[in-house]
C-alpha cells in the first residue's frame, strides 16, 4: 500500500502563487505514475497532470502556461506549483499514485480557496 498526504493549500488572492505538495510512503517502489487532480463540490474530479516515471506528463489545457507539475523521486515527493491564479482554480486538490499493479491510491485532498 501506499499513503500519499498533501500539503500546501489555503487561501491565496487571485494572481498569486500556491505550492502543493504530497509526500508518498509505504510501498513507493511499485508505483508508475503520481498526479494531481482537483474536484469542486456538486462536480465530477478533473485531472490536473500525472506524471509517469518515464515519458511526458498528460495536463490539463488549463494548467499550461500557469501550473507547473514536478517530482522529487528521491523523497518520494510530488509538487504542484500553481502560479496566476484565478477564483475558477478553487478546489479540493488530491494526490493520486497508480501502481504498476493497476491499483490507485488517493490522498485526502488539500483545500485551495482563490479570492479576495
Amino acid at each position: 500500500q501506499v499513503q500519499l498526504v498533501e500539503s500546501g493549500g489555503g487561501l491565496v488572492q487571485p494572481g498569486g502563487s500556491l505550492r502543493l505538495s504530497c509526500a508518498a510512503s509505504g510501498s513507493v517502489f511499485g508505483i508508475a505514475s503520481m498526479g494531481w487532480y482537483r474536484q469542486v463540490p456538486g462536480k465530477e474530479r478533473e485531472l490536473v497532470a500525472v506524471m509517469p516515471r518515464s515519458g511526458r506528463t498528460n495536463a490539463a489545457d488549463f494548467m499550461k502556461g500557469r501550473f507547473t507539475c514536478s517530482r522529487d523521486d528521491a523523497k518520494n515527493t510530488m509538487f504542484l506549483r500553481m502560479d496566476d491564479v484565478v477564483p475558477e482554480d478553487t478546489a479540493i486538490y488530491y494526490c493520486t499514485a497508480a501502481m504498476i499493479s493497476g491499483d490507485v491510491y488517493w490522498g485526502q485532498g488539500t483545500q485551495v480557496t482563490v479570492s479576495s
